[in-house]
């Protein structure tokens, strides 16, 4: 423990990394564009710079907290030197911030530039205007609004050990692009969306298909379903003044109803399947001698990754189709029934996800069902609220809403697949052969919750301890998989998520979370599977149904692949 004295204060230190983290701790927003406090420090913006009581500058993100340190934080030479540096990333930056879609308060050169009160740039933008990057489902890359500031680099190497993007040339001509200058889906890229998150700028953004759904719902002879994962729920309400991690479901159900939706269906419902299914295979594979370590196959960013870089395991990839993938199966077979469709018209179905991966996801091949594509359209949280805005609803006084029958009910353990460890909990509730307060608890204290990057631990099951590993980032799952490989790690059954904390910060999901946030989101959906009345996927009275109906001679073709 050691004091500073931060303009004319006496601060107390302790485990602090930096400077910028004790100046923060003292109630001071001092700017950055290229920290954060899960990459490595870069030190490249300078924003964060100091003066100390001789006159020193300094960057406070790359200095260690001394004992006795007197700094000050707004010296007129400070203001002065912050607003050059803000002008001068402005003056080689896209102008058209009318039009970008990270206008506003997600653009932290924007709100830099308001806060710094610049009000004109009175340089010349000399850089060579550059065309986009359109070729991923997911992303969109606009080298003209790079700040150069590394972000996007680290998270891609740092968080996610992919390396699809990185520094090229020098000095002025500088620029962040994949090697060689390819375009995005020409590398190794998993479509995770981290790069976007951490972008302080439109650089990187989501690939939106908000006009998509206006179109469909703008249409008479089109009948649009949606389905919203659970993280969506957890999220949403961050834009709207809600308490951080309160579950909006019912808001977003009445929204989505207003626009025009006509069918709401919650993707908990197809977790419940998801684990149905999940839980007979690995059941089988251990019985059996089927290839182990089950990996599991929720996170197509994962998959992706396994199938690019780890072939030799493909096979070891859970056969059972995504939340996302099963209910929309199951959502076109069930209105391909004349019964249920009498007017004829065509299904498109809408699914809400935390995830910009699942954009890529809808477009696999074996996420086609008879010739039809199985997920029309995938829209991010951060769409979603756009849609909000779009249709003025004043989200605050929408009323909640259920959502709709046949399947707009899923248990507490569907729920819970947002956050990193639930799929496993999920499978472990449904081995267990009791549903008590005690049993749920002994799984929920067995190791698989936390926000550990890689959890590992095991269970007795039936006279065998099954050992399972719990991975959330991919630079983490890389680790474990290396090991794997090489014969120094063994599981049963391996959950990876690719993003951190897992889908509650998936890239689709709104930008700028702060540490209390994420956590606010994952305890908000324990939570709802606190207040969910059934906590067993085997126990969802509507999925039990559907296996005694449309799912008695059609659960492997509707809910499983046939390879990747």
């Amino acid at each position: 423990m050691g004091y500073m004295t931060i303009d004319g204060r006496k601060v107390e230190f302790t485990d602090e990394k930096n400077v910028l983290s004790v100046i923060r701790k003292a109630g001071i927003n001092i700017p950055t564009l290229c920290y954060h406090s899960e990459l490595s420090t870069f030190g490249a913006c300078r924003l964060c710079t100091v003066e100390d009581n001789r006159g020193k500058t300094f960057a406070s993100c790359s200095e260690e907290p001394r004992d006795g340190m007197v700094i000050y934080t707004n010296t007129g030479k400070l203001k002065k030197y912050r607003k050059m540096i803000v002008e001068l990333l402005l003056a080689a930056h896209c102008r058209d911030c009318t039009t970008c879609v990270e206008s506003g308060v997600t653009c932290v050169l924007q709100s830099l530039a308001l806060r710094m009160g610049i009000q004109e740039v009175r340089f010349e933008n000399t850089r060579e205007i550059r065309p986009l990057d359109m070729t991923s489902p997911s992303i969109v890359r606009d080298p003209n609004k790079c700040i150069l500031c590394g972000n996007c680099v680290r998270a891609c190497e740092e968080l996610q050990g992919i390396g699809a993007l990185g520094f090229a040339y020098r000095g002025t001509e500088a620029m962040v692009m994949p090697e060689f200058d390819k375009k995005i889906n020409e590398t190794l890229c998993v479509n995770c969306g981290q790069c976007r998150v951490f972008c302080p700028t439109g650089a990187i953004s989501i690939r939106t298909n908000i006009d998509e759904v206006w179109d469909a719902l703008a249409d008479p002879n089109v009948r649009v379903v949606a389905q919203i994962a659970p993280a969506v729920r957890v999220a949403v309400g961050d834009n709207y003044g809600v308490p951080k991690g309160r579950s909006v479901m019912g808001k977003i159900v009445n929204a989505l109803h207003r626009m025009g939706f006509d069918e709401v269906y919650d993707t908990t419902f197809s977790a419940d399947l998801t684990i149905m299914e999940e839980t007979a295979e690995f059941l089988d594979r251990v019985q059996n001698g089927g290839k182990l370590p089950l990996l599991t196959s929720c996170c197509p960013a994962w998959v992706k990754f396994v199938t690019d870089q780890f072939q030799d395991f493909v096979p070891n990839i859970s056969t059972c189709r995504s939340p996302q993938g099963m209910l929309s199966a199951v959502i076109k077979e069930h209105f391909r029934d004349p019964a249920n469709n009498p007017d004829g018209r065509k299904t498109v179905v809408v699914s809400f996800m935390p995830c910009t991966a699942k954009k890529m996801e809808a477009e696999r091949p074996n996420s086609y069902t008879k010739g039809e594509k199985d997920t029309d359209i995938v829209i991010t949280t951060t769409e979603l609220i756009r849609m909000i805005d779009n249709n003025g609803y004043d989200f605050g006084m929408l009323e909640p809403e259920a959502c709709d029958t046949p399947f707009g009910l899923g248990s507490g353990g569907g729920v819970i697949f947002g956050v990193t460890g639930g799929v496993t909990e999920a499978v472990l509730r449904r081995l267990s052969p009791d549903h008590t307060k005690a049993s749920m608890e002994s799984i929920a204290e067995s190791g698989v919750r936390g926000m550990d990057g890689i959890k590992e631990f095991s269970v007795p099951y039936n006279g065998i301890d099954v050992k399972i590993c719990v991975v959330n980032g991919l630079a983490n799952a890389r680790a474990v998989m290396d090991k794997v490989r090489a014969g120094e790690a063994e599981y049963h059954l391996i959950e990876v998520m690719a993003c951190r904390r897992g889908c509650i910060m998936g890239g689709g999901q709104p930008a700028g979370a702060g540490d209390r946030t994420k956590a606010a989101r994952a305890q908000g959906l324990y939570n709802a599977d606190n207040t969910t009345i059934i906590k067993k996927s085997d126990e969802n009275p509507l999925v039990i149904d559907l296996y005694n109906g449309m799912l008695k001679d059609k659960a492997h073709e509707l809910l499983h692949v046939e390879g990747y």
